[in-house]
């Protein structure tokens, strides 16, 4: 497991544990008792970081390298080789970036949506790091909209720097291409719930995040512009990403507390990649609770649920 820099007193701890075990192997010599005593520390040393994460911290957990990605959550939470992958927008191209298909979660139909980044540098490539083009965001409003026809939730899992900056993006319509679905998801007539897994960067999150609920994993973030554009944009560097994190109240408390999201789907100690099944299991029960609750009312009910939520955001008291 790699380790960032604020985790280094962890791995420290971890490397005497396994030397630990090893004398005991090779020596044949009881350390159990000193083994115990390691793992004590370790918990506690897990508890005293993870428990006190800074902005920026919780930024770069989100990203840590070993964190699972949304094929790999697809994977966790739906039925044994259900999930059946549909590509291309009917228009111009397929974009890996952009993920979705059918798949059933405890014998329930969802569609899934999601953005999906590689983890070996050929596949980030191939999945430009999770950034869309224009072409995945009308392949997920497609994907809704089939939902929509036949009465089947649909499940969106961010995890995006942004949409993809290029020229060809632009080109293609990227800004009508992310306001579009806005659009259609305020007048979608069946549940949307809505997930960050990892980053939910600007307007490359909201083009799939428009939902009944929205709900960030505890090690995500979710604001309008990573902090190292902001500090780029204020101080013209990035050396100030640290105070952008700050103010952009961009962790899953800040967002509870402003109402931009509806709750806060645990993780285990010290992230979804400590314990990715744990991880798995906690957002299942979270999809399976809301399609259950959801169930009763009406795609009429479900629009204007989901378009008085959106409205309420912008509402304030002078």
């Amino acid at each position: 497991m790699e380790y960032l820099s604020f985790e280094l007193p962890i791995k420290e701890l971890m490397d005497q544990y396994q030397t630990c075990s090893l004398v005991g192997e090779e020596s044949g010599v009881d350390v159990k008792l000193a083994c115990s005593q390691i793992e004590d520390k370790i918990i506690e040393k897990k508890k005293e970081i993870y428990h006190h994460l800074t902005p920026w911290q919780r930024v770069q957990l989100s990203r840590h390298p070993d964190r699972p990605y949304t094929l790999d959550f697809i994977k966790g939470i739906t039925d044994k080789d259900s999930f059946l992958e549909l590509h291309g927008d009917r228009n111009f191209a397929d974009d890996p970036a952009m993920i979705g298909g059918l798949a059933t979660i405890d014998g329930q139909r969802v569609m899934i949506i999601g953005t999906q980044k590689g983890r070996t540098t050929k596949e980030r490539q191939y999945r430009r790091f999770g950034m869309s083009n224009p072409e995945g965001y009308r392949k997920a409003l497609r994907l809704m909209k089939l939902a929509e026809k036949f009465h089947i939730p649909v499940i969106s899992l961010i995890d995006t720097p942004g949409a993809y900056p290029g020229l060809e993006a632009e080109e293609r319509g990227q800004g009508e291409a992310i306001a579009r679905n806005i659009f259609e998801m305020t007048m979608l007539k069946t549940p949307i719930f809505v997930y960050i897994i990892g980053e939910g960067a600007s307007g490359g999150a909201l083009g799939i995040g428009v939902g009944n609920k929205v709900y960030m994993l505890e090690n995500t973030w979710y604001t309008v512009i990573a902090p190292e554009s902001c500090s780029s944009i204020l101080w013209r560097n990035w050396d100030h990403k640290e105070d952008a994190a700050n103010a952009l109240k961009l962790t899953p408390q800040d967002a509870l507390k402003e109402k931009f999201i509806d709750g806060i789907v645990e993780e285990p100690l010290g992230g979804a990649h400590y314990e990715p099944q744990v991880a798995y299991d906690h957002l299942k029960a979270s999809i399976l609770q809301n399609i259950k609750a959801f169930s009763k009312f009406t795609g009429k009910e479900l629009e204007i649920q989901r378009q008085e939520k959106f409205i309420a955001m912008g509402q304030f008291k002078g």
